[in-house]
């Protein structure tokens, strides 16, 4: 089938205590950490790398400061992982490492990495919820849930260069199996990997008209884990970057914070799944960027008796 999902992500970074106490502070677990390096993982076992002596293999930094250096994905079987590399290598240059992955370098300088899948099974037991005519909690005081543990990455979002756009699409597409699911003309295109079900694995982002990380995106089972999560986070001192709020596009809910490895990371739940009968969808105008978010008027001064 081809790639199945995110395997790992690496970033250049200047303070590594900082990044490390961020990511403990997010719920993944630090597997391993030297001087300069650190390694989490999720409880499907992807790997987050943290260096600040990033090894030679990655390519340049696409941004000045602390920056995502590449996105490594897990392929299924040995046999789509030859054809895979095969496929690239005949118009970009791949260099096969001690650590079993493919690299090379996509159009916006971004390092892209190929290598077998190695999923961790791993539990998922949603939270039962009530509503009038679907009860399925009795006698039962929802409690909570105290630390949220991301349970895999689950897409990552790069900006790139309008220049070049549908060339840079097309390296996933057109090479590495992807598809588009939702393609919004003046902002960017959503894509989904063949072996994924969410709406989108992938986000190419052109509005912004510059090549750096956006987001990667980390999926927890539920709501409570969304709201949840950003407290503990919040309550830990780090900065939101956006309100909780549910996507247009993916229809997933989320909540962003500011990363001190560069970009943003999200805590998400409850994707579309979609598969190919799904299409795809093209909007001519960017549609607006959330179903809802969170507003309150509670800080706002008191009416005028």
């Amino acid at each position: 089938m081809g790639i199945q999902r995110i395997e790992s992500v690496t970033y250049s970074i200047d303070d590594l205590g900082t990044c490390v106490r961020f990511f403990e502070d997010f719920g993944l677990f630090l597997v391993e950490r030297t001087d300069e390096h650190a390694v989490f993982e999720t409880l499907t076992g992807q790997t987050l790398h943290l260096d600040t002596e990033p090894s030679g293999t990655l390519p340049p930094p696409v941004e000045d400061g602390p920056t995502l250096r590449e996105v490594v994905w897990g392929v299924d079987t040995e046999e789509e992982l030859d054809r895979l590399v095969t496929a690239v290598a005949r118009d970009h240059p791949v260099r096969a490492s001690a650590d079993g992955v493919h690299r090379t370098t996509d159009l916006s300088g971004f390092g892209v990495g190929l290598t077998l899948a190695r999923p961790k099974e791993t539990t998922v037991v949603p939270r039962r919820a009530n509503t009038s005519g679907s009860v399925h909690r009795w006698n039962e005081a929802l409690t909570p849930i105290t630390r949220v543990h991301p349970l895999r990455m689950c897409h990552v979002a790069l900006n790139i260069a309008k220049d070049g756009k549908d060339e840079a699409v097309a390296f996933y597409t057109g090479l590495l199996g992807f598809r588009p699911t939702d393609v919004v003309e003046p902002m960017g295109v959503f894509m989904q990997a063949p072996g994924d079900d969410d709406q989108h694995t992938m986000l190419l982002c052109h509005r912004p008209d510059r090549v750096s990380v956006n987001h990667v995106a980390y999926e927890v089972p539920g709501f409570d884990d969304v709201v949840e999560g950003g407290n503990h986070m919040i309550e830990r001192g780090w900065r939101e970057a956006r309100r909780l709020g549910r996507h247009t596009v993916g229809s997933n809910v989320f909540r962003f914070l500011h990363a001190p490895c560069g970009g943003r990371v999200e805590y998400a739940a409850d994707m579309d799944r979609v598969d190919d009968t799904y299409g795809t969808r093209v909007h001519t105008t960017t549609p607006p960027h959330h179903i809802w978010a969170l507003r309150t008027n509670r800080d706002q001064d008191a009416p005028a008796s």
